[in-house]
């Protein structure tokens, strides 16, 4: 065993995090400030009240998305005693020993992975990361015994 940290989160974190909601919130806050610039009676014949409601909804409810997914998501790293967590501005390590459990799902290629803390951390209960598939897989085939601790099959 080495003493080394190994990430285990997917690449794409970063992508997902932060790319992916700026662009969005940046192309549709435009065309949602410009439908209200614009003096039209119908858009689509849709009426342009009707237009706008859906546009702030649509806005809206794509923050809201991004806030209860993307922006959960953590940079994690593994290591022998600790495991390392990032949210690209902080940077906080939990040993193992803190660990409650740690949950795995598949979400068609990807895998989402839950650590759940026995006392609340800097992020929570709860911390979130897309694995890496080879390197996820790759560091519990490494670390058997620390998996079995954990409770993991």
């Amino acid at each position: 065993m080495t003493n080394s940290m190994q990430r285990v989160s997917t690449n794409l974190t970063l992508f997902l995090k932060f790319f992916i909601p700026v662009f969005w919130l940046v192309f549709f806050g435009a065309f949602t400030i410009l439908i209200f610039a614009y003096d039209l009676e119908y858009v689509a014949q849709i009426p342009i009240v009707t237009f706008r409601i859906i546009a702030v909804l649509f806005m809206l409810s794509g923050i809201a998305l991004f806030y209860f997914t993307l922006f959960r998501l953590k940079r994690v790293e593994m290591g022998e005693q600790f495991v390392y967590v990032t949210d690209y501005f902080k940077h906080v390590r939990y040993p193992y020993h803190n660990i409650d459990r740690i949950e795995e799902s598949t979400f068609g290629f990807l895998k989402v992975v839950s650590i759940y803390l026995k006392t609340p951390g800097s992020f929570g209960k709860r911390v979130l990361f897309i694995a890496s598939g080879k390197k996820y897989d790759e560091f519990w085939k490494n670390h058997l015994e620390l998996k079995a601790s954990l409770g993991l099959s």
